[in-house]
């Protein structure tokens, strides 16, 4: 039986964005899986492409410790999405509107999230945002 995107999505922002415990998040992930961040410049601090649960755990604690203290905490009860199901049932996208308080101030953002999985793990997923709005 296939897992609900609602729920995977569920689990993905509990472990990353409200968590970010890169433990959980990796764990969401296949052996094989793949994060990537096609908006994101080379040497950025957000890591642009991680392949394997192992780097992904890896990357993402280590994006997670830099990051440590930067504001940035997401406003839950402003901050909205909505999944859309394709016609491949291991193929969803996410429209979100995370609303941000950095520093005192309130930043809207706008993104879109490809996710492709196989046996209820992520096999990709890409991310496209802009990564100096969040930093």
């Amino acid at each position: 039986m296939a897992i609900d995107p609602q729920e995977i999505y569920g689990r993905y922002l509990r472990a990353g964005a409200l968590g970010r415990d890169a433990d959980a998040l990796a764990s969401l992930f296949a052996e094989d899986g793949v994060l990537e961040s096609p908006l994101v410049p080379e040497g950025h601090v957000h890591p642009r492409r991680l392949v394997g649960r192992e780097a992904i755990r890896a990357g993402m604690a280590a994006y997670y410790r830099r990051s440590a203290g930067a504001p940035g905490t997401v406003d839950v009860a402003r901050s909205r999405y909505v999944l859309h199901r394709t016609d491949d049932p291991d193929v969803f996208i996410a429209e979100v509107d995370p609303v941000l308080d950095v520093a005192g101030r309130t930043v809207a953002l706008s993104l879109v999230q490809i996710f492709r999985l196989r046996d209820g793990e992520i096999t990709l997923l890409r991310d496209y945002f802009a990564p100096d709005a969040v930093v």
